[in-house]
C-alpha cells in the first residue's frame, strides 16, 4: 500500500497554554516540530499566536510574528514542511494575506465552505455565541490567488459533504488548476461527524485525483476513524490543535506522542510513513 503522510497540528488557534501544554513562542514551536518530525511527521500545520505575556491564548495575523515562528521550525527542523493557517471570520483577510507573503508555507489551508460553527453544554447552553465560518468563493479566490503567487499548495478544508463536493465545482471553473488535495475536517459538532463509516461514503465523492486526509477533532474516539482512514489509503494528522488523548483515554503530554501513536496505527494498517522528501513527492510540492 502507499506510504503514508503524518502532518502534525502543534497548537491551533484558542487553546489556552495556561490550560494546556500547546507551544506558542518561536523557541515552543521549533521544539514542538522537531518532537513531531521524530515521532514521524513530515508536516506541521501551524498557528500564529499573539506572543505578549498573557495573550498567547489570542491568534496573531502579524507577519513578524509569522515568520519568526516559521523561522525558527525551519531553523531546527530544516526538512520539515510547514503548513499554514488562513482561517479568519469576516471579509478582511488583510493579516492572513500578509503572513502567507511573510512566511511562503509549501501547504497553506483554505477553507473551502461556510459553516456555522456551533457547540452545545451539557447543560443546554451554547459552548461559545453562535458563529458563522464564512469562506465564500470570492474569499477563497483571494487566498488562492495568493498561493499561486507565492506558489503554496492550497489544501482543502471540508467541514461537510457539501462542501468536498463544492471542491469538484471549484475544479469545473478553473479555481483549482491541479489534482486537489482535500482535508476531511470530522467532529466538528456542527459539522462532519467522527465516524470512520463515513469515509467510503465521501471518497465517492472526492475530486478525481485528490489526495486526501483524516484531521479528527476530539477524544479517544478520534483513533478508529484515524485507523480506516489509514486502512483505505489515506493520509493522517493529529496534534494538541484536534485532540489532548491517546487511544487509551489518557492526556497527551505533547504532539510527538499524538505522532508516535498515529505511526504506529498507520504501521499496524500496513503502511509505511513517509520522509519529507517522499511527501513532497507524493503531493508535488
Amino acid at each position: 500500500m502507499s506510504k503514508v503522510i503524518l502532518t502534525a497540528a502543534l497548537n491551533g488557534v484558542l487553546t489556552d497554554p495556561a490550560r494546556f501544554n500547546v507551544p506558542v513562542t518561536p523557541e515552543e514551536m521549533a521544539r514542538a516540530a522537531r518532537g513531531a518530525r521524530d515521532a514521524g511527521a513530515s508536516i506541521v500545520h501551524i498557528h500564529y499566536r499573539a506572543q505578549k505575556p498573557g495573550r498567547g491564548h489570542l491568534p496573531s495575523w502579524d507577519p513578524a510574528v509569522a515568520a519568526a515562528i516559521t523561522e525558527a521550525i525551519r531553523a531546527e527542523v530544516p526538512d520539515i514542511i510547514v503548513n499554514s493557517t488562513t482561517g479568519t471570520i469576516g471579509p478582511d483577510i488583510a493579516g492572513p494575506l500578509d503572513c502567507l507573503r511573510a512566511v511562503r508555507p509549501e501547504i497553506a489551508a483554505a477553507n473551502a465552505g461556510t459553516l456555522n460553527y456551533l457547540k452545545a453544554t451539557s447543560e443546554g447552553q451554547w459552548a461559545w455565541p453562535p458563529m458563522v465560518f464564512d469562506n465564500p468563493v470570492e474569499k477563497l479566490q483571494a487566498y488562492l490567488d495568493a498561493m499561486a503567487e507565492i506558489g503554496a499548495v492550497p489544501e482543502f478544508e471540508c467541514f461537510d459533504i457539501g462542501i468536498v463536493r463544492s471542491v469538484s465545482l471549484y475544479q469545473q471553473v478553473g479555481m483549482v488548476r491541479r489534482p486537489p488535495q482535500v482535508n476531511f475536517v470530522m467532529g466538528v459538532a456542527s459539522g462532519m461527524p467522527a465516524d470512520p463509516d463515513l469515509l467510503p461514503i465521501l471518497l465517492k465523492y472526492l475530486p478525481a485525483g485528490a489526495s486526501w486526509q483524516t484531521t479528527v477533532i476530539g477524544r479517544a474516539e478520534v483513533w478508529a476513524v484515524h485507523r480506516r482512514a489509514a486502512e483505505l489509503g489515506g493520509h493522517l494528522r493529529t496534534g494538541l490543535e484536534d485532540t489532548f488523548y491517546l487511544p487509551d483515554g489518557s492526556r497527551a503530554d505533547g504532539n510527538a506522542r499524538l505522532i508516535e501513536q498515529l505511526a504506529s496505527l498507520a504501521r499496524e494498517a500496513g503502511r509505511e510513513v513517509a520522509s519529507p522528501a517522499e511527501t513532497r513527492a507524493i503531493l508535488s510540492l
